[in-house]
């Protein structure tokens, strides 16, 4: 199994405090799979730049307060 991506993120924590969005409904607004949500949140999948620029704008922040690199 490849080690994990250097890349945090905040996805879940900020689903949560902005009313437990679902993950189906996050992937909806962005355009991915829930399943590409669940990869995000748990570490496992890193989003294109385009995704992460969607989530970050759905979430109203800056692409730095969702994502962070460990490289």
């Amino acid at each position: 199994m490849p080690p994990p991506p250097p890349i945090s993120n905040r996805v879940r924590e900020l689903r949560e405090a902005q009313g437990n969005i679902s993950q189906a409904a996050l992937g909806d607004a962005i355009g991915v799979t829930r399943h590409t949500i669940i990869a995000i949140e748990q570490g496992k999948y890193s989003p294109s730049l385009e995704s992460a620029f969607r989530i970050a704008r759905f979430f109203q922040v800056g692409v730095e307060d969702v994502f962070s690199w460990h490289g």
